[in-house]
């Protein structure tokens, strides 16, 4: 994604494509990849995805796409990770996100095996409100919530580059040694959570709140 290119895939084994989640949908960048790659080999194809509550109603959203492409959809894997959406949220203390990581490993591993038998992963319930959070409030999410125009460089800034190189859509460029935002963002928060010196903030919301990262 951050190169700009589509894909070309041979695989003899069933595809596993791994992705963060975007408002209970899978990031539409990640859809967008996707759907411009070209798939061989294997027809089957699983989604792991992870989050910081659970997924909502994205089994809807995959079916299409796998429905799209010719895939065999074998189900998708919901996997809960320590909330690090900043903008939003606020991220967990270290003994709670340490918990959190050790039950990921377990869904990751637990997930694996499914996947090893090709197997369909199980079904999640879906309420409700699961069909709406991947429906209209993803939508909503998306045009109104969506934006880089909230982040902005305090002087803790040192300019190391740290988010620029960061950015998958290479959204981000230095300007006279502070970090100037474009267009594209799609609120992945790498650069508010890789920042060294917790120079970043997304309006007033992440003001002194903690960052979090896979390396804590």
């Amino acid at each position: 994604i951050k190169e700009c290119k589509k894909g070309s895939f041979d695989s003899d084994t069933p595809y596993v494509f791994v992705c963060p989640t975007y408002a209970w949908q899978i990031p539409h960048i990640f859809e967008k990849l996707i759907r411009e790659s070209v798939f061989h080999g294997s027809d089957k194809a699983y989604f792991i995805m992870d989050c910081g509550g659970e997924i909502g109603n994205a089994r809807k959203q995959l079916q299409a796409l796998c429905s799209d492409k010719g895939f065999e959809f074998m189900g998708v894997y919901e996997v809960v990770m320590p909330e690090n959406y900043t903008a939003l949220y606020s991220a967990p203390d270290e003994k709670t996100a340490a918990k959190l990581i050790i039950k990921a490993d377990k869904a990751a591993l637990d997930a694996a095996e499914y996947i090893k038998a090709e197997k369909p992963f199980p079904d999640i319930k879906v309420g409700i409100a699961d069909r709406l959070k991947s429906g209209i409030v993803n939508t909503v999410f998306y045009k109104f919530i969506v934006s880089a125009d909230k982040f902005y460089a305090t002087d803790k800034c040192i300019a190391c580059g740290k988010c620029v190189r960061s950015c998958v859509l290479n959204n981000i460029e230095l300007k006279n040694g502070k970090p100037v935002w474009g267009k594209s963002c799609t609120h992945c928060m790498a650069c508010i959570n890789f920042c060294p010196t917790n120079a970043i903030e997304y309006g007033k919301h992440s003001i002194g709140l903690r960052r979090y990262t896979l390396t804590d």
